[in-house]
């Protein structure tokens, strides 16, 4: 019998479950972090929802811990890196509001087309304004869907019942795929121009954040409305109210801000936008999944079996050569992504020198992860990374070979013409040294411009002066050329992010073939 501490409330099943698996559950509300670092040493097991923060301290008090799991989806109050050196498992409930996140986006959709709160509360105030709220139909109308991940697909499956026609943004998923669930994949620029309404199913990352901004706005077909149950900020709340002011764009419906509560917002002030305060996930059915879901993965966890929904795989995993490669593999695997900006068919995972001679899945998997979650909504874990990519329609190959020109190990991704490699230095300090076949050394840094160009005198100034009229500091820069000498690539090391009016006065310039900026990788 194991004690399982819980912090925080999660459903009565998910409780009686286990205490029918034999467990102690120890059930302790509103603890101050004093109490929690007193409660903590002990339990094998913590449960959490948002509240309670699993920090370094934490997992250092709870020495006996083997599993952390929480009653949800997001993970941003979990230090996933510090458990996995102390080789604590990190679980969560990714699926359990899928089905309730997709319904709140249809429920958001029909309020937005039929003015429901609006004429709600013009009636509650005793005004009957039945010509003020005329609405609009979905039957025959076109769904833009922005990412079709396992929510993205459910919102599709149910437009379709209501006759819309359906088109998507997500360059991380075959034509194929798409196909099979009736929607056509378009580029972004064609989704807005063409869609009556819009619904926004991706990560917050640095390249998704304000990604529907004016400019895109501004280009949108006349009379679109706009829905986001996803996250907060990959709108630009401040573009959106300009857009719908200006009457670029019908309306929006919103669960989902930048902050949260979303305090003076100018969307609040416009009788065109519907919000709710992040009820995506406020079902019944939710919670109870959430709860049952996070007891199960620490009931598996707890009997030494196969946890499904793992984030993380303790360091004990990998033997002592494999596991520092470990974070670097996942690091590479989201720079591949972020310098692809879409999924190729298949994706080649290589390993040179030492490693080739060691078991390198866990590696394998790595990448995988950082790939993908880059590319879905939808948490993604060393456990479900193969078969999310299976759905997305690409294969995975692994190369090894025991000799390596200029490392003694080397990591590297391939696919679609794109290729990041890399490598770990001294004091297992990881380095990028190989960009689509350029050769570079340069540590990972949060802020990153690649530039490919014509191997000729001028292209550093160039590149320079544009940054310094921008005001933007560049911290490093590496210089790579390929093979024949006939092109060269610039990655800079920057203290903030590259606006995109400075990477379109790039790609306009001459002697440039690419300019791609770089976050979170």
């Amino acid at each position: 019998m194991a004690r399982v501490l819980v912090t925080e409330e999660i459903a009565q099943p998910g409780l009686d479950l286990l205490a029918e698996a034999g467990h102690h559950v120890d059930v302790r509300l509103g603890l101050s972090k004093g109490d929690l670092l007193q409660a903590v040493p002990g339990a094998a097991a913590l449960i959490i929802r948002s509240a309670t923060n699993v920090d370094d301290e934490l997992l250092a008090a709870g020495r006996d811990l083997q599993v952390v799991g929480r009653a949800g989806i997001g993970l941003d109050n979990v230090d996933i890196s510090a458990a996995t050196r102390r080789g604590v498992i990190v679980v969560n409930a990714p699926q359990s509001n899928i089905l309730s996140a997709a319904e709140h986006t249809i429920a958001l959709l029909l309020a937005q087309a039929r003015n429901i709160p609006q004429a709600h509360a013009a009636l509650k105030a005793g005004r009957w304004e039945r010509s003020r709220w005329e609405g609009v139909e979905l039957h025959g109308k076109t769904l833009g869907i922005v990412g079709l991940g396992r929510v993205g697909a459910l919102v599709a499956q149910r437009a379709l019942a209501f006759g819309m026609r359906l088109i998507a943004f997500d360059p991380y998923l075959a034509t194929e795929r798409a196909r099979a669930m009736g929607v056509e994949l378009v580029t972004l620029d064609d989704l807005v121009r063409q869609a009556d309404f819009l619904t926004v199913h991706i990560p917050k990352t640095p390249e998704t954040a304000g990604l529907i901004g004016e400019e895109l706005l501004a280009n949108a077909k006349p009379g679109l409305r706009l829905v986001n149950a996803a996250r907060g900020g990959i709108v630009d709340e401040t573009a959106l109210a300009k857009a719908i002011a200006l009457g670029w764009i019908a309306g929006a419906a919103l669960d989902v801000f930048a902050a949260e509560p979303p305090g003076s917002s100018a969307l609040l002030d416009l009788e065109q936008v519907v919000v709710t305060p992040h009820l995506g996930a406020s079902t019944r059915e939710a919670q109870d999944k959430a709860g049952v879901a996070i007891a199960e993965q620490v009931v598996l966890a707890l009997d030494g079996d196969l946890v499904p929904f793992a984030v993380n795989l303790p360091a004990t995993e990998a033997d002592d050569v494999v596991r520092p490669f470990v974070p670097l593999a996942e690091r590479l695997g989201r720079l591949f992504a972020a310098l692809a900006r879409e999924l190729p068919a298949v994706l080649e995972v290589g390993y040179q020198g030492a490693l080739a001679d060691h078991d390198t899945r866990l590696l394998t998997l790595a990448a995988q992860k950082g790939l993908l979650t880059v590319a879905t909504e939808e948490p993604v874990s060393y456990v479900n990374a193969p078969q999310l990519a299976i759905e997305r329609g690409l294969e995975v190959r692994t190369t090894t070979a025991s000799a390596s020109h200029e490392y003694v190990n080397l990591v590297s991704i391939r696919g679609g013409g794109r290729a990041v490699g890399g490598t770990l230095f001294a004091r297992d300090e990881p380095r990028i040294v190989l960009l689509d076949e350029h050769e570079i050394e340069l540590p990972f840094a949060p802020y990153l411009l690649v530039v490919r160009n014509d191997n000729r005198v001028g292209m550093v100034a160039l590149v320079g002066s544009a940054l310094a009229r921008a005001g933007i500091n560049i911290v490093d820069l590496h210089l790579g050329r390929s093979a024949d000498s006939r092109t060269a690539i610039m990655v800079i090391s920057l203290d903030e992010p590259v606006p995109q009016q400075v990477l379109s006065e790039l790609a306009g310039a001459p002697g440039i073939l690419e300019a791609v900026a770089l976050a979170g990788v």
